[in-house]
């Protein structure tokens, strides 16, 4: 993902609302959210190029999701996967806590990375970059492709946005509303952090469109107190036009 709201036990009937952007090239092979034939329980996305997955959840209420961290300067040519850490928690077990102390090494050696994982009980998020591992206390949170929380432009706005979007639950409009929004921000206001000021006007956007890259999916997921889930995700060609559109309801597990 390039950018991720999460209301995390804000919500007496939703402890965990997520409004999720993936932003990629269009030509990247990917596969879009379903249930995995090798593990029933997981529904997630894949990166048909690299593997793994950006985000996605299990019947159980395991959740994952990942995005990059945005510094060009420290890419490195064949480094692991970074989504191969989304579906080995997505199929694993493991606590988040202890999933995060068994990703340590590798993680190291990828790129820069932001992950959010949850298990229905807490929920963590962890760095490469600053080497930050905490659990999350309840809250609204916003990460794109730096730090939890940095106050870019598009994550304050969305955090306000999803504040809002969250009264209105059950109703979805709000949350896809928030994950649309196309305004780029003055040139004063954006980071610097290494690519074109041309790309960090496209990418200070929630929603990026350009030619060959952009917003590739926009994602709700929803959990009640009572463990069901609402997984709606909306694909994006280029042009911004509007791509298959994929609704799941998942009962929790028996």
């Amino acid at each position: 993902m390039c950018i991720v709201f999460i209301a995390w036990r804000v919500h007496p009937d939703y402890p965990l609302v997520v409004a999720a952007n993936r932003d990629e090239f269009f030509a990247r092979p990917t596969e879009p959210a379903a249930f995995w034939t090798e593990a029933p329980d997981v529904l997630a996305g894949r990166d048909l190029e690299a593997g793994g997955s950006w985000m996605g959840i299990t019947r159980g209420g395991r959740f994952a999701a990942l995005t990059n961290f945005r510094d060009p300067a420290q890419v490195r040519n064949g480094a692991p996967s970074r989504g191969t850490l989304v579906s080995g928690f997505l199929i694993g077990n493991a606590a988040p806590d202890a999933y995060l102390e068994q990703i340590a090494v590798v993680g190291r050696q990828c790129n820069g990375y932001n992950i959010l994982l949850g298990d229905g009980e807490s929920l963590w998020w962890s760095s490469n970059v600053s080497g930050e591992s905490k659990a999350l206390p309840p809250g609204v949170y916003g990460v794109s492709n730096h730090l939890l929380d940095t106050p870019w432009p598009k994550v304050g706005a969305g955090k306000t946005a999803l504040s809002a979007a969250i009264d209105e639950l059950p109703h979805e409009h709000g949350l896809f509303e928030l994950l649309c929004d196309d305004s780029v921000h003055p040139d004063e206001h954006l980071p610097r952090t290494g690519v074109p000021l041309d790309w960090e006007r496209l990418l200070s956007a929630a929603f990026v469109n350009s030619p060959t890259y952009g917003t590739r999916s926009s994602t709700i997921l929803i959990r009640d107190s009572a463990g069901r889930v609402v997984f709606d995700e909306q694909t994006w060609l280029p042009g911004a036009l509007r791509g298959p559109r994929r609704r799941y309801r998942l009962l929790p597990a028996s």
